[in-house]
C-alpha cells in the first residue's frame, strides 16, 4: 500500500519540480533588474538630499521599494508557503516633503528593505536560480549523450581539451554516456530538492525582511497605547449615552407619565384640561422618540449597517448645512468596526468644518487602494486647522489609531483644508 502511494506521488512531485524551476527562473530573471535599479536609485536619492532634490525623490523611491518587497512577500506566501510579516510605519500625508522624507528615513523598515535589496541581487539571485539549474542542467547531459558531444569537442573548442560536463570530461561517445548518467543523478536530485530549493530562497527573504525584536516591542507599545485610547473612548461614549438618556428621553418619559397620571384624575372632572394634557403627552412621546432615534443613530446609524460606508457618508452629507459633494469608490465592504470608526471620523471632521472653517463647499472622497481605506475631506474655508488645537481632530486621530489608522491635516492659512484619513483593511 505504501509502495503504491509513493509511486502515485511521482507525478505530482514532477509537476512540483517543473513548477519550482519555472517560478525560480521568473524570480531570478524578473527580480534582478528592479533590485539593482531600486538599490542604485535609493543611494542616489540619499546623496541628493543635501541639495534638496533627494527630498522630492526619496519618498517615491522608498514607495517603489516597499511595493517590490510587498510583492515578494505575497509570492513567498503563495509559492512557498512562507509568511513574511510587514511592519512599515504609517507615512504622514503632509505637504512638507522634508517631514515625509524624515519620517521614512526614521523607519527601520526602510533600511531593512535596503539590506534586502543587496541580498536579493546576490544570494537571493543564486537561490532563486538554483531550482531552474537543478532541472535544466541534466538536460545538457542527455543532449551530450545524443550526439551533442561531437559539436562541443570539434572546432575551436576542441583545441582547449575535452568539454567538461560537471566533473565528467566529454571527449567521446563513452564519456558522453557518463555525462548522461551524471545528468540522470542530477535529475533525481532535482526531483527531490527543487521545491525545497525554491523555499530556501523565500526563507532567506524572510530572514532579511522580518522585523527585529526592537520593532516588535515598539509595535506592542503602540498597540497598548491605542488599546488604552479605545477603552477611554468607549467609556466616554457610554457616559455620553447615559447622560443623553438621563437628560433627554428619560426626562420626557417621566414628564409624560406624570401628565398621564393627571389626565386620569381630570378625565371626569375637567375633560377639556385632560385633552390638553393628552396632547402635551403625545408631543412629549414624539420628542422622546426623536431623541431616542438620534441617540441610536449616534451609536450606529442603521444606514451604515444596512448599506455600508459609502451610502452612510452620502446620507451624512445630505444633512450638512453646507453644500457637500461625495465621491465613493468601494468595490466591497470593510469590517463593521472599521466602517463605524471611519463613519464617525468623517462625521467629526464635517462637524469641525461646518463650525470653524467658514467654508461654503466641502468635498468628500472615499476609496480603497493598496489594502487601505482612504478618506479625504476638503473644504474651501479659511484654514488653520491642526491636530490637538481643540478642534476635535485629536479624538479622530485616537479613534483611527485603534485600527492602525493615521490622520493627516493640510490646512495653510487662508485655506483650503484637507483632512486625510487612512485605515489598513481588506474589503469583503
Amino acid at each position: 500500500m505504501n509502495t503504491n502511494t509513493k509511486s502515485g506521488d511521482v507525478g505530482p512531485r514532477a509537476r512540483g519540480m517543473l513548477l519550482a524551476a519555472g517560478r525560480g527562473l521568473v524570480l531570478a530573471v524578473g527580480s534582478l533588474p528592479p533590485a539593482v535599479l531600486g538599490f542604485c536609485l535609493f543611494l542616489v536619492s540619499l546623496a541628493l538630499i543635501p541639495l534638496g532634490v533627494g527630498v522630492l525623490t526619496t519618498p517615491y523611491v522608498v514607495k517603489g521599494v516597499r511595493a517590490f518587497a510587498d510583492r515578494r512577500r505575497a509570492l513567498a506566501e503563495r509559492w512557498g508557503g512562507v509568511r513574511i510579516p510587514s511592519a512599515y510605519r504609517p507615512v504622514p500625508d503632509t505637504a512638507n516633503p522634508w517631514t515625509r522624507t524624515y519620517a521614512l528615513l526614521r523607519d527601520p523598515a526602510t533600511w531593512r528593505d535596503l539590506r534586502w535589496l543587496q541580498v536579493d541581487m546576490t544570494a537571493g539571485f543564486v537561490t532563486a536560480l538554483l531550482p531552474a539549474v537543478l532541472v535544466l542542467y541534466p538536460l545538457e547531459g542527455f543532449a551530450l549523450a545524443a550526439g551533442l558531444w561531437r559539436t562541443m569537442t570539434a572546432g575551436a573548442y576542441g583545441e582547449y581539451g575535452p568539454y567538461w560536463y560537471g566533473f565528467v570530461p566529454v571527449s567521446g561517445q563513452a564519456s558522453a554516456f557518463g555525462a548522461a548518467a551524471l545528468g540522470a543523478v542530477l535529475l533525481v536530485v532535482a526531483h527531490r530538492y527543487a521545491v525545497g530549493a525554491l523555499r530556501l530562497h523565500f526563507r532567506l527573504t524572510r530572514a532579511v525582511l522580518t522585523p527585529t525584536q526592537a520593532e516588535l516591542a515598539e509595535r506592542v507599545r503602540v498597540l497598548t497605547r491605542t488599546r488604552r485610547d479605545a477603552v477611554d473612548t468607549s467609556a466616554s461614549e457610554l457616559r455620553r449615552i447615559e447622560r443623553d438618556l438621563h437628560d433627554g428621553a428619560q426626562a420626557r418619559l417621566v414628564a409624560m407619565g406624570m401628565d398621564l397620571g393627571t389626565v386620569e384624575m381630570l378625565v371626569d372632572k375637567d375633560p377639556q384640561q385632560a385633552k390638553l394634557l393628552l396632547a402635551q403627552a403625545r408631543r412629549s412621546s414624539a420628542d422622546a422618540l426623536a431623541e431616542l432615534r438620534d441617540l441610536v443613530r449616534g451609536i450606529h446609524p442603521p444606514v451604515l449597517a444596512e448599506r455600508g460606508l459609502g451610502d452612510a457618508v452620502r446620507a451624512l452629507a445630505l444633512r450638512m448645512p453646507t453644500a457637500t459633494e461625495v465621491t465613493v469608490e468601494l468595490p466591497g465592504r470593510a469590517d463593521a468596526p472599521v466602517e463605524s470608526a471611519a463613519y464617525f471620523a468623517v462625521s467629526e471632521v464635517l462637524t469641525n468644518a461646518v463650525k470653524h472653517s467658514g467654508a461654503d463647499r466641502i468635498w468628500i472622497d472615499v476609496h480603497h487602494a493598496d489594502g487601505h481605506l482612504r478618506i479625504s475631506v476638503t473644504d474651501n474655508g479659511k484654514g488653520g486647522a491642526a491636530i490637538g488645537a481643540g478642534s476635535g481632530l485629536a479624538g479622530v486621530e485616537r479613534r483611527l489609531g485603534t485600527f492602525d489608522g493615521v490622520l493627516a491635516v493640510s490646512s495653510p492659512a487662508g485655506g483650503p483644508t484637507m483632512v486625510t484619513m487612512e485605515i489598513p483593511c481588506a474589503l469583503s
